[in-house]
């Protein structure tokens, strides 16, 4: 699947440069999906769990959540910026 796309990028004359921010981009926006997944689901557990510390638990999921994303952002800056 990779070798496809390898061969067309390099017959379109892209360059494997172009293709690997566009891949690391793409890499870089799932990982922070399944990371920001994986804290609203044990967070959600954690509350089932302990309903008296909801509004604890929930504030270190949105802070997790936030430091997440912003390193996804950053990522993909960086991802956008080497093309």
């Amino acid at each position: 699947m990779f070798l496809f796309t390898f061969l067309e990028a390099a017959v379109a004359n892209l360059g494997i440069g172009t293709l690997g921010a566009a891949l690391g981009a793409g890499l870089a926006a799932i990982g922070a999906g399944l990371g920001i997944g994986k804290i609203g689901s044990y967070a959600m557990e954690a509350i089932a769990r302990q309903p008296e510390a909801a509004n604890d638990i929930r504030m270190t999921m949105i802070i997790a959540s936030a430091l997440i994303e912003g390193a996804c952002l950053f990522a993909i800056v960086v991802c956008f910026l080497a093309l």
